[in-house]
């Protein structure tokens, strides 16, 4: 299949970019963070990459600097990104995409696909410091990748 657009989800940086996070996500298109950045400054090294930056606001982020949820539509696909976990699930996304948990998570309910791509720090349940890689192909599937971070 050939590859559209390639996107790098990221969440609860929590102040913390780890060294090797900036080259991993070179060939990501977009870069999509979903909340507990922290202080915006620690973005610097992502934002340096010059890719489309799209943030949310976590629990743990000063107030008014990013939106709580972002709807962004690819391909005619429609993703949610937000932080919390979703409390209810529509059927108007193809995806809703979360952090918080520190933990990667996947699951489908009524047709939605509930997508977390865990922890860039601190995780949590043994799992390792992950983001996770959403890439949608020309025929407008799209799969979900999770990639540790080492």
């Amino acid at each position: 299949m050939d590859t559209l657009l390639k996107i790098a989800v990221i969440s609860d940086t929590h102040n913390h970019v780890p060294s090797a996070l900036p080259g991993m996500l070179g060939k990501a298109e977009e870069i999509w963070h979903l909340g507990d950045v922290c202080s915006p400054a620690v973005l610097s090294s992502i934002e340096a990459l010059d890719k489309p930056l799209s943030v949310v606001k976590g629990n743990m982020d000063p107030y008014g600097l990013w939106p709580d949820t972002h709807v962004l539509e690819r391909q005619g696909l429609r993703f949610k990104l937000q932080h919390l976990p979703p409390r209810s699930v529509s059927d108007e996304f193809d995806a809703i995409l979360f952090g918080h948990l520190h933990c990667p998570s996947q699951e489908n309910r009524n047709g939605t696909r509930i997508l977390n791509p865990g922890a860039i720090t601190g995780p949590r349940q043994g799992s390792k410091s992950s983001f996770a890689w959403l890439t949608i192909y020309a025929d407008k599937t799209w799969s979900w990748d999770v990639t540790p971070i080492e």
